[in-house]
């Protein structure tokens, strides 16, 4: 249901803008390190870091940092709360940061995920909840914070290429869809916030050690309309996302 009305917000805030809008078209290369790393029987510790680079890596686009813990709650469900540094810097034809200078995003964060199978099929649910902090600027330095809040909802596939169960030294399938949703009184005209789409391959070196290399394609609405106009700034972004995942145990 919830996804149902997620679907149905993104759905109706684009087509108000369907017939009259910008593009702005770019090359991704993401490189993504993650780590769950355990610390007790029921806590993780989860970090997480991204340099996400336009024109295929030559140029910055946004780094993100991540820290937070992860509590298993059962052998299928997980919730975790944290927080992200986000720093974005000018790129494409319509820039969300103006130009030298880089623009940081606090944020915490709080999740629930499910885990569930299809046959070989594993598939993981995650609801995200955010509370986003952006810098407003005058001239170089910030005056002040504009709080948003976001929901973010995202379905991974990961399919084993050899047997049923994926085990150390084989390679797998793996793909995402997640979608973003702005919401509360300081939304602009953004209540779609992005889409982002991903499938590609992955191999299992052991327990602790993978590594992903997929498509991605996102779709993202700028908050504020292109200078000048009444129209809005849509992104229509796709390139490679590499994942390193490397999960510690801190308990042995």
């Amino acid at each position: 249901m919830l996804l149902l009305l997620l679907c149905f917000i993104a759905t109706h805030s684009r087509a108000q803008t369907q017939r009259n809008r910008i593009a702005d078209h770019n090359t991704l290369g993401w490189l993504v390190y993650n780590g769950d790393n355990q610390i007790s029987k029921k806590w993780q510790l989860h970090s997480e870091l991204q340099l996400r680079r336009v024109h295929l890596g030559a140029d910055p686009q946004q780094l993100l940092a991540r820290l937070g813990g992860i509590y298993q709650l059962s052998d299928r469900v997980k919730v975790s709360g944290g927080y992200t540094l986000l720093i974005t810097y000018p790129y494409g034809d319509y820039p969300t940061a103006a130009s030298g200078r880089s623009e940081p995003e606090h944020r915490l964060y709080e999740d629930v995920s499910l885990k569930d199978a299809l046959g070989r099929l594993e598939l993981t649910h995650r609801l995200r909840l955010e509370q986003r902090w952006q810098a407003q600027f005058v001239e170089k330095s910030i005056e002040s914070w504009w709080f948003q809040n976001r929901i973010r909802y995202q379905l991974s596939l990961q399919l084993p290429l050899i047997g049923p169960t994926l085990d150390n030294h084989e390679p797998y399938l793996t793909a995402f869809d997640e979608i973003f949703i702005s919401f509360g009184r300081n939304v602009q005209n953004n209540v779609f916030n992005q889409n982002r789409l991903a499938g590609g391959v992955g191999y299992r070196f052991s327990d602790h050690f993978r590594l992903d290399v997929q498509y991605l394609y996102q779709i993202t609405q700028h908050e504020e309309d292109a200078p000048g106009t009444n129209t809005p700034v849509f992104e229509y972004n796709h390139g490679i996302r590499t994942v390193l995942a490397y999960d510690l145990d801190f308990t042995k």
